[in-house]
């Protein structure tokens, strides 16, 4: 009996363990960093978008290939009726093997190797401005699954406590310190509360599912969870600091400037492929027919030139030449939207610390003081019902105006990042 006792409660022990770890498992919480590196990992357009960027670097190789040399095989001569009685329809056959080849001058084939591999680097950066603009999407609804977490923490606390208030009021109208219609008010009041929390359940499941959507993750919504840091730092560096940050790190601005590389060596390919390509040519005849009755094996060569008459390629030359100052224009403009993105992320950072700073300061801590002491006031008789209500109203829209605040805070904090070109702000 010992021993089975010890068995049994060692199993016990294993299963409980176990289940502490699935439980465990399946409430795990993903942070920013894990969110964002399976986005990367999995989300489709991101990798649809990877692929074509394989696609153009496979476009190399074909750019850089050359032409492929021609074989001709000829036969002449051969006899189709007898002469002078006699058939013989192969005496007089010549065979010729004729291999040709285009030689193409100027430096063509390397000019779009070269033009080749530069779409290649403006599709990696194309690639990188994708991934920016979707993580900033990604890190909104990872934002907002933790304001809708926060909301919901506050109307779980909120209802907590108003259940709290409904016990004293109960106890007074007991001890007939408050008639039945106050405790009657009291008590209806309460479906507001159960109304705020059920709509953040809602708001909360919302933002999972969309966040799910964005990693392509079938995960249930109620095993599905998130977990990082809801608060604001006042700490914001110059403006200039962002500015620079934006300029080496903005990969749409780095696009435009590889565009203006690339419309700088299409031009060269257009001039070079303005010029002619001779094709040179060679052969091998066998019993020929020629004033030499000894030459029955010959060899010949040739050399065939264009006559560049007309200049068919005027108009990509001219076309390469405005894509040039094209190009330019569009760097300038991407430069201009550089600076107006981080100066507009700027200000709605500064304009929302401004906003939280009171808040944190001052304004939570009294709103709490506030509640507490005309809570305190009604309990014990010294306050009316409707200086309690509003002093709870008052409470939970400070609390719920700074949760938003922290919110639009985090996100403008992310569109900051998103000016920059990199995560400035955490």
């Amino acid at each position: 009996m010992k021993l089975i006792y010890r068995y049994g409660s060692g199993t016990v022990a294993a299963a409980l363990v176990f289940l502490a770890g699935a439980v465990c498992s399946a409430q795990q919480s993903l942070s920013w960093d894990q969110v964002k590196a399976k986005f990367e990992a999995v989300n489709p357009a991101l990798k649809a978008d990877a692929d074509n960027v394989d696609e153009m670097r496979a476009e190399e190789i074909t750019a850089y290939f050359r032409p492929n040399p021609q074989f001709t095989l000829s036969a002449d001569g051969t006899q189709i009726a007898p002469h002078d009685g006699v058939w013989t329809p192969f005496r007089g056959t010549y065979e010729q093997p004729n291999f040709s080849y285009l030689h193409e001058r100027d430096h063509k084939r390397e000019l779009r190797l070269k033009s080749a591999k530069e779409g290649t680097r403006i599709g990696e950066s194309e690639h990188e401005d994708l991934k920016r603009n979707l993580e900033f999407t990604l890190r909104s609804a990872f934002v907002q699954t933790l304001e809708a977490k926060a909301v919901l923490d506050l109307a779980k606390a909120d209802l907590e406590y108003y259940d709290h208030i409904i016990e004293i009021s109960r106890d007074r109208f007991k001890a007939g310190d408050i008639a039945h219609i106050d405790l009657d008010r009291i008590e209806l009041l309460r479906v507001q509360y159960e109304s705020e929390l059920q709509m953040a359940n809602v708001d909360l499941r919302t933002a999972k599912i969309q966040l799910l959507q964005l990693l392509n993750d079938r995960t249930p919504v109620e095993k599905f969870d998130v977990t990082g840091p809801f608060d604001f730092s006042d700490a914001l560096q110059p403006l200039d600091d962002f500015h620079q940050i934006a300029l080496s790190e903005r990969p749409d601005l780095e696009a435009a400037l590889e565009s203006i590389q690339q419309s700088e060596t299409n031009h060269k390919l257009a001039i070079a492929n303005g010029s002619t390509d001779p094709t040179f040519g060679g052969w091998y005849t066998y019993n020929s027919s020629n004033n030499n009755p000894n030459g029955i094996q010959t060899l010949g060569a040739s050399v065939s030139v264009p006559l560049r008459i007309f200049d068919r390629n005027q108009g990509e030359k001219k076309r390469t030449l405005i894509d040039m100052d094209r190009s330019r224009q569009a760097s300038e403009a991407v430069r201009a939207q550089v600076f107006s993105d981080v100066d507009s992320a700027y200000a709605q950072v500064e304009s929302n610390i401004a906003l939280l700073k009171p808040y944190k300061a001052q304004y939570m801590d009294q709103a709490t003081r506030v509640r507490d002491t005309v809570t305190y006031a009604y309990e014990h008789g010294g306050a009316s019902l409707m200086e309690f209500l509003n002093a709870q109203s008052d409470y939970r829209v400070v609390q719920l105006a700074y949760t938003q605040l922290v919110g639009s805070y985090l996100v403008a904090a992310g569109q900051l990042n998103l000016a920059a070109g990199r995560e400035v702000i955490q």
